[in-house]
């Protein structure tokens, strides 16, 4: 009874990584990734910064009751949770389709 084992893959040398990295195959990987990741950062960032000032400097805006014992701050505050996992979502989304793919690509060059 024998194990098969997975293919071997070899180490990429650091000369490799470097060449890899000054690649136009990884610059459009980089800039895949940063096309969503700082846009989709940058948009949160003020979201959350929103909330906190609106939070400080509106607290009779924020203390609005919706209804009953809700008030427009914790409707906020349960807003900032459910942008992180929609964000989250839309990430996931995106990198599997658009980052992924790349990936898996200079990986394989390097390694196999």
């Amino acid at each position: 009874m024998s194990a098969q084992s997975a293919p071997q893959r070899r180490q990429p040398t650091a000369q490799e990584f470097r060449d890899m990295q000054s690649s136009p195959q990884f610059a459009k990987l980089r800039s895949t990734y940063r096309s969503f990741t700082f846009p989709m950062s940058v948009a949160f960032f003020v979201w959350y910064i929103v909330y906190v000032i609106t939070a400080i400097y509106f607290p009779g805006f924020m203390g609005q009751s919706v209804f009953g014992s809700v008030n427009v701050g914790v409707l906020f505050g349960f807003a900032q949770f459910v942008t992180t996992f929609l964000i989250t979502w839309i990430y996931i989304n995106y990198a599997n389709k658009n980052i992924e793919p790349q990936a898996a690509a200079i990986r394989e060059q390097m390694e196999g």
